[in-house]
């Protein structure tokens, strides 16, 4: 094995960060979520899913646990009756917004 082989094979072995960043925000609706969290600072539950039309309830709630699990936002519980919950970004949620922003304006001028 050449040392262009063994390098190749060794990179395969490891994760490449982009692929590794879109196992968690590359879904469809992860992006929108997180979008939206870090502009209204926080969001209920139902405020989500009206801004983020037409995703289904099942979906938003997978999105949003697979998104806590990543640490990438946080679930405020308020323990009231009827049940209130909030998402807020987290610091690592939060660290990602400058690439999303520039990723937005790189598709928006390519759509121009």
């Amino acid at each position: 094995m050449n040392a262009a082989e063994q390098k190749s094979d060794n990179h395969c072995q490891q994760i490449c960060p982009i692929v590794y960043a879109m196992n968690i925000i590359g879904q469809k609706w992860k992006i929108p979520i997180l979008w939206n969290i870090a502009e209204y600072r926080s969001l209920h539950y139902n405020e989500l899913k009206r801004l983020i039309t037409p995703i289904t309830n099942t979906m938003l709630t997978r999105c949003l646990r697979e998104l806590e699990e990543a640490g990438m936002v946080y679930r405020l519980n308020h323990n009231t009756i009827p049940p209130s919950v909030e998402y807020l970004l987290t610091e690592r949620g939060a660290s990602l917004m400058p690439a999303l922003k520039e990723l937005y304006r790189w598709g928006k001028a390519q759509q121009e």
